[in-house]
């Protein structure tokens, strides 16, 4: 059967870090995501500031679901490349310091054909971070959405196995016009992270816009019941946009997700 554990990304609530922190628990998270750039940064962890940081999470009772570190190009751009990977690395074992087994980005525009040069380089990227997957206990999860499904599953059969995991976003899917029922069909076995976001296309705007959840298109039953066909054990993540009423926000999504489990 699966478990509801559901995570707060800690930027959502744009608070002071500690205030966030303290703000997730009461709002019954069991597990926060952290933004490994501007919330900590693996240069600024000593071990007394990693044990400080345990202790201050387990007295709250909360877990890191996932260190966000984001990038400002994709892993398939050459130009300091190298900078990316090895930085990416850094917040791979921090991640794994703090208890926690992923690192979510997104990984940039993937080539739907395997012969363009920026496949290969990210194929080459990818199996580097892959490979020291295996040293550090952490692993990259690429949020989805951008592309539809077939085309991330299409990267993933072209990397040694185990090289990069899954965080599923269906409201990116709808936003970009793609199916999340049928990417989950085809990610549902690489899915290590749940993005809970949701959204439906507005008529009026003639695009989609995120909504909260269980407002929009998101078949939510179909998706949790392929998650638990897979054995999904991770987390349940909210992430709202940040704005005024942010904190309310993140509350009613957190409530949503506790009723769709009774």
């Amino acid at each position: 059967m699966l478990k509801l554990k559901k995570s707060i990304r800690l930027e959502s609530l744009r608070l002071p870090f500690k205030k966030a922190l303290l703000t997730a628990a009461n709002l019954g998270a069991d597990g926060v995501e952290i933004n490994g750039r501007t919330e900590i940064r693996s240069a600024d962890m000593s071990r007394t500031a990693i044990r400080h940081l345990k202790k201050l999470l387990a007295d709250l009772n909360l877990e890191v679901s996932a260190i966000h570190f984001p990038t400002r190009r994709g892993f398939g751009i050459s130009d300091d490349l190298d900078r990316r990977i090895e930085a990416t690395k850094s917040a791979m074992t921090l991640a794994y310091e703090l208890g926690c087994n992923l690192v979510v980005n997104r990984i940039g525009r993937i080539p739907e054909d395997a012969e363009h040069p920026e496949f290969d380089v990210l194929v080459q990227a990818l199996s580097d971070i892959g490979n020291y997957s295996q040293k550090s206990g952490a692993w990259l999860a690429a949020r989805t959405g951008s592309e539809p499904g077939s085309t991330m599953k299409n990267l993933i059969d072209a990397l040694p196995i185990h090289s990069l995991v899954v965080d599923f976003d269906p409201g990116d899917f709808i936003i970009n016009g793609f199916s999340a029922t049928e990417a989950m069909k085809l990610l549902g076995t690489h899915v290590r992270s749940f993005r809970a976001r949701d959204a439906v296309q507005d008529l009026s705007l003639g695009r989609s816009v995120e909504v909260g959840l269980g407002q929009g298109s998101v078949d939510w039953p179909t998706l949790l019941g392929t998650l638990e066909e897979h054995n999904y054990s991770g987390f349940l993540t909210v992430e709202k946009d940040g704005g005024e009423n942010s904190i309310e926000a993140t509350g009613q999504a957190m409530d949503y997700l506790t009723q769709l489990f009774r």
